[in-house]
């Protein structure tokens, strides 16, 4: 059996970082995809204070991110993103149920995206210090970083919600 090559154990990394980050348990024991798992889409639009971002915001801020590491790999156009906008996404103050399983579809298709390019991008394009020419290594985990920061940030509005919605009916 061949000796695994350097760029080759590079790649796991990457991948499996990114998985922790998104929906494998790693050391930290929570994920992004577990900490929104049973969010309703009540409470991915409550906001902790007015003029704070919300659950469902921090969604989009995710999912776009993974886009944009995803279009530098591959040298993609603009514009190609579901929903019309850059970064941050206001979410409607009502949010239906359907609205709420279209961001969670958003982000896991963009985290899919983001993994396919990463398994199967020329090594170049992994490494690249340029933003048309693809991405650096240094991108790719942070993607990985962005989201165990964004699953501090909701599991912090999540409980702050359980606190705020303490015996009323939900």
């Amino acid at each position: 059996m061949a000796k695994p090559t350097t760029q080759t154990v590079q790649r796991e990394l990457l991948l499996r970082l990114l998985d922790e980050g998104y929906d494998k348990t790693g050391w930290m024991g929570v994920s992004l995809r577990s900490a929104i798992g049973r969010v309703s889409a009540k409470e991915a639009a409550w906001r902790p204070r007015p003029g704070r971002r919300n659950i469902a915001e921090i969604v989009l801020h995710t999912a776009y991110w993974k886009y944009i590491t995803a279009r530098r790999i591959t040298g993609g156009k603009r514009g190609s993103f579901p929903l019309t906008g850059t970064d941050w996404f206001g979410a409607p103050r009502k949010l239906s149920a359907a609205q709420w399983k279209q961001y969670l579809t958003i982000l896991a298709d963009a985290h899919q995206a983001l993994r396919k390019e990463v398994a199967t991008a020329p090594w170049s394009k992994l490494t690249s210090k340029g933003k048309s020419s693809g991405v650096p290594i240094s991108q790719i985990t942070g993607i990985a970083m962005h989201d165990a920061y964004h699953t501090g940030q909701i599991k912090t509005i999540r409980a702050l919600y359980k606190q705020a919605t303490a015996g009323r009916k939900r």
